[in-house]
């Protein structure tokens, strides 16, 4: 009897191996595809109208209940779950706000392989954005730049789209609701603008169904600019929103164009109110940090995604856990390509790292490609889990 069982373990081990294989061969396959075939077509369209399409794609897809052939590109290990306030991530890696403004992409998010999403920015008020055109790449930069201004269909209809999923969606896999001020003219002072927020969140309250809020003080792509990045203005905001009583984690979507002083100034905020996170960063404004500024010309409007992110977001991840270490949980966002850009936030001190523009410039696969290279750079620096990995750069 003994040696049955032992035979039945290890044919489990054997078929997860094997499993695991095809896995990876299959990314291997995909990666190629979706460079020399879906890539040079895709980049064929226009961004927005690529944009558009891949919405009405992943609607068709859960309308038919298709999404699960995307498993096929997912990874798996126990070493990358974590639970954070009191919530179970099956590995750290999400998709950050920005690509899913109406919550139409949870369902594919998830079988790709992400462990969580943070959906939006919603408003209170249905939002028309900044005139077209919303995004153009940078290829050579790995960048897009992005011209949206909070485009998305309100609160209260986001909260419907939300509901009808099915609540086993959400089974390790958080989903955290960005919330911004309505882009327009009448939310351009503070008392407006802190209604609205409050406006949405006491609806996502009622409705019960997302587990993490997210405050997105930074967009800048907006009228009226960001109000709530000043220390005295963030105190306003966030004192409206403690007297909502919210029951849910509340995470802040920082800026990344702040000096560290400045940055500093706005945690000391954070961590007077009831704030459990925060996530690093938005868009970055500097054109500076491009390799090179002149492929983009003064006349583009909009901000940077994607590479000119990367080290400005991990620095200011790594000098905030120095000084907060676990008081906040942080989200690292900006110029995640590889496992090792991943990592290099976790160890800076991100407990999750969220990403989108590598999902354009890489293609779908690259999930389960970070997240098994993840393991290996465990494997590599002897930690068990990724939690131990987590702050680590600053044991040495």
């Amino acid at each position: 009897m003994a040696n049955c069982e032992c035979q039945r373990y290890c044919g489990h081990i054997w078929a997860a191996a094997e499993n695991c294989r095809m896995k990876r061969t299959v990314r291997k396959i995909s990666r190629s595809g979706y460079q020399k075939l879906a890539k040079p077509l895709l980049f064929r369209q226009h961004p927005d109208k690529a944009h558009e399409n891949m919405i009405k794609t992943a609607r068709l897809l859960h309308q038919m209940r298709g999404e699960n052939i995307l498993r096929v590109w997912n990874y798996k290990n126990p070493r990358l779950e974590q639970e954070l306030l009191g919530l179970k991530f099956k590995n750290p890696l999400g998709m950050s706000a920005g690509l899913d403004k109406n919550f139409d992409l949870p369902p594919i998010a998830k079988r790709i392989g992400l462990g969580f999403e943070i959906g939006g920015s919603t408003t209170a008020q249905v939002c028309a954005g900044n005139p077209r055109p919303w995004f153009r790449r940078l290829p050579s930069e790995k960048s897009i730049v992005v011209n949206v201004g909070l485009a998305n269909n309100g609160i209260t209809r986001n909260i419907e789209r939300i509901q009808k999923y099915p609540r086993r969606l959400w089974h390790d896999f958080p989903l955290s609701v960005s919330v911004a001020k309505t882009n327009n003219l009448e939310n351009a002072s503070d008392r407006e603008a802190i209604a609205d927020y409050c406006d949405s969140l006491r609806q996502l309250e009622r409705a019960g169904y997302a587990p993490l809020y997210e405050i997105n003080i930074s967009c800048p792509n907006t009228y009226g600019g960001e109000p709530f990045t000043t220390p005295a203005r963030l105190e306003k905001l966030l004192n409206a929103i403690d007297d909502l009583h919210l029951t849910r984690p509340i995470f802040i979507k920082m800026p990344t164009d702040k000096k560290w002083l400045d940055f500093a100034k706005l945690l000391e905020v954070a961590d007077r109110h009831k704030v459990a996170g925060l996530t690093i960063g938005n868009l970055i404004k500097d054109r500076l940090a491009l390799q090179n500024p002149k492929v983009l010309g003064d006349n583009i409007e909009g901000n940077l995604s994607g590479k000119p992110a990367q080290k400005i977001t991990t620095d200011l991840i790594y000098k905030t856990y120095g000084k907060y270490r676990s008081r906040f949980i942080i989200i690292g966002v900006g110029g995640v390509f590889t496992a090792e850009d991943a990592y290099e936030k976790i160890r800076a001190g991100a407990s999750l790292v969220a990403m989108v523009t590598a999902l354009m410039f890489e293609g779908p696969q690259v999930v389960g490609e970070i997240n098994e290279g993840l393991v290996k750079l465990l494997d590599r620096d002897g930690f068990q889990n990724i939690t131990e990995a987590v702050g680590s750069a600053h044991r040495r």
